[in-house]
């Protein structure tokens, strides 16, 4: 089977999706960024805060009973 639905495309990237200089989310540092979805420069992204999913400053947080009571 040859026929031209066999075919495997490549995901095709949003318009918008190019790469860029861009400045961290974090730190506020500009870093060059392959893509929209890229915001965090390595640097942040190799912290032990960001390895470990914690981020700083955590509290105790509360969480909303979407109006049931419990």
């Amino acid at each position: 089977m040859t026929g031209s639905g066999d075919a495997i495309q490549a995901p095709v990237r949003a318009r918008a999706d190019i790469a860029a200089e861009r400045s961290c989310l974090r730190c506020g540092t500009t870093f060059w960024s392959e893509g929209f979805g890229e915001r965090i420069c390595t640097r942040c992204k190799g912290s032990s805060a960001w390895r470990s999913a914690v981020p700083d400053g955590v509290g105790q947080g509360r969480r909303r009973s979407g109006g049931r009571s419990s």
